[in-house]
C-alpha cells in the first residue's frame, strides 16, 4: 500500500479529529493525537488490523504539522484537558512531562508479548525516569547524510563513510546544477525548536558550540556559534534550495524524492521513504554518517517519537492496549507483510537489528543504528554543559526559547537579517528568559 493512497484527514484545530474507525456505542473510543510523518501515517493505514484483534475500541486520529502537534498536546497536558488517551511526543517532553506527573507508566499493564526488555537501551533511557518507562517508541531516529550517489560520482567525488563539513560543502557546491533544478544540499530551514532548532543545534555541536556555559549563561555571542550559522547560510545559499526558509523535514523529504537533492541531512528514519516507492531516485542513495569538524563530535541528534498516555485520559487501559500493539514487535511483522521488512518503524527494538530479513532488505539499517549509537545526550558537545539533550536542553523553558531563536535563524537564512543579528538576537531574548525564569 503507498502511502499517497491512505486517506488522511488533517486536523488542524484545537480539538478537532478525523475517525478512522466507526463509531461503536458498545466500545471504548481512543482519541490518538499524532504527528503528519510518513511512518505515522502508515500506521493509521493499517489501524483495520488493530480493529479485527480489539473490536471493542475505536480509535480516533488527530494528526497535525509537527509544531502545531506540539503546541496543542502541550496546551491540553498542562491543563489536564483530557482532550487525548494517546500522544505521539518525544525524547524532550518525556522525562519533563512524568516529572510533573502529566503521563501514566507503562511498565505494568501493557502486552504480553510488548517485552520492554527488548527497546534499545540508547533509546528506552531517554523514556524513562526512575526506572518507569513513559512512553513507549514508535520509531527512534538520529541523523545522517542522504546523498545521491550518482551525482556524487558525476561530481568526481566519493563521500567517507564519516564526512566533514569542509566536505560536505565542496561536494555541495560541486553537484548544484540549477539549470536542471539540482541543488547539491537539503536542509532544515523551518522555524521550529525541532525543525532549524534540531538541526542547528546538532550541527553547532560539531563546531564546539553550546546552548549554555556551566553557569546557565547564553552563548550564542561565542566565536563557536558565529561559526556554525555562517557556515550554514554559506552552504545553504550557495547550494540550497530557493526557499529553504520554508522548508523542514516534510518538505525537504519531497525535494529529495523527487532527485532534487544532491545530499540532504535529516532524521535517519527517512531513509526508507527516500528508497522506497515514491522515490524517484530509489536506487542512486548512499549514507554516510552525519558531519564532523575534527572536534571529536559529530552534528547528528538522538530522538524517539513515542506514544505516551495523559494522567487525565479516562481510558488507559485501553490506551495501553493500542500502545502495545502500535510499538510491539508484533507490528514490524505487520508492516513487513504489507510493505517490506525496508519500511519498518527502526530504531527502536534490538531484534530488528539481529533479524536477517531486515538487515537484507535495508542498505541503511547499519548507518541507522551506528548514528544512533554515536550521539551521547549526556555529554553533547566539546566543552562542558549543566544539561542533557542532543539536539535540545532538556529544560521545560528550552522549546518556547528555541522557537523563538528558531525564527531568528530562519529569518537570517531568508535574507531578512545578517547572521551577526540573528545571533545578537538569539543571546538576548534567551538570557532575557533565562532569567525570568530564575536561572
Amino acid at each position: 500500500m503507498k502511502l499517497k493512497q491512505i486517506l488522511l484527514t488533517s486536523a488542524v484545530g484545537f480539538g478537532l479529529s478525523a475517525s478512522i474507525a466507526a463509531a461503536d456505542a458498545h466500545g471504548t473510543t481512543i482519541t490518538i493525537a499524532t504527528v503528519n510523518n510518513g511512518d505515522m501515517i502508515r500506521m493509521q493505514g493499517l489501524t483495520e488490523d488493530f480493529n479485527a484483534k480489539h473490536p471493542g475500541i475505536n480509535v480516533e486520529w488527530v494528526t497535525l504539522e509537527e509544531n502545531v502537534l506540539r503546541q496543542n498536546l502541550t496546551t491540553d497536558i498542562s491543563t489536564g484537558g483530557g482532550a487525548y488517551d494517546v500522544m505521539t511526543i518525544g525524547t524532550y517532553e518525556v522525562p519533563i512531562w512524568a516529572n510533573n506527573g502529566w503521563l501514566v507508566s507503562l511498565n505494568e499493564g501493557m502486552a504480553d508479548d510488548y517485552n520492554k526488555d527488548d527497546l534499545l537501551p540508547a533509546i528506552a533511557g531517554g523514556l524513562t525516569v526512575d526506572g518507569e518507562l513513559y512512553a513507549s517508541p514508535f520509531y527512534g531516529e538520529s541523523s545522517m547524510v542522504m546523498y545521491r550517489t550518482d551525482l556524487m560520482e558525476k561530481a568526481g567525488l566519493e563521500m567517507p563513510d564519516a564526512p566533514t563539513w569542509t566536505f560536505i560543502r565542496e561536494a555541495a557546491a560541486a553537484m548544484t546544477d540549477r539549470a536542471n533544478d539540482i541543488n547539491g544540499i537539503c536542509a532544515r530551514g523551518k522555524a521550529g525548536w525541532g525543525e532549524n532548532g534540531a538541526f542547528l543545534t546538532a550541527m553547532s555541536n560539531s563546531f564546539g558550540a553550546r546552548w549554555f556555559d556551566e553557569d546557565w549563561n547564553a552563548q550564542f555571542d561565542s566565536p563557536e556559534w558565529a561559526d556554525t550559522l555562517s557556515f550554514y547560510l554559506d552552504m545553504m545559499n550557495e547550494s540550497g534550495p530557493a526557499g529553504a526558509a520554508n522548508n523542514g523535514f516534510n518538505e525537504n523529504l519531497t525535494l529529495f524524492q523527487q532527485g532534487k537533492c544532491g545530499m540532504w541531512i535529516d532524521a535517519t528514519v527517512a531513509a526508507s521513504f527516500v528508497t522506497g516507492a515514491d522515490s524517484t531516485v530509489a536506487d542512486k542513495v548512499g549514507f554516510a554518517l552525519a558531519p564532523d569538524n575534527g572536534l571529536g563530535k559529530r552534528g547528528n541528534w538522538l530522538w524517539a517519537w513515542s506514544l505516551a498516555i495523559p494522567s487525565s485520559s479516562e481510558k488507559q487501559d485501553a490506551a495501553k492496549t493500542f500502545i502495545s500493539w502500535a510499538t510491539g514487535p508484533a507490528y514490524a511483522e505487520l508492516v513487513a507483510g504489507n510493505e517490506g521488512w525496508a519500511n519498518v518503524p527502526p530504531g527502536t527494538r534490538t531484534s530488528l537489528y539481529e533479524n536477517a530479513d531486515y538487515l537484507a532488505a535495508a542498505p541503511f539499517a547499519k548507518m541507522t543504528l551506528e548514528s544512533i549509537l554515536a550521539a551521547d545526550p549526556t555529554n553533547p558537545t566539546v566543552k562542558p554543559v549543566p544539561y542533557t539533550g542532543v539536539q535540545f536542553v532538556a529544560i521545560p523553558e528550552f522549546a518556547g526559547i528555541a522557537n523563538q531563536v528558531g525564527q531568528q535563524f530562519s529569518d537570517a537564512l531568508a535574507g531578512n537579517q545578517t547572521a551577526e543579528q540573528a545571533l545578537a538576537n538569539a543571546q538576548e531574548l534567551t538570557t532575557e528568559e533565562m532569567e525570568a525564569a530564575g536561572y
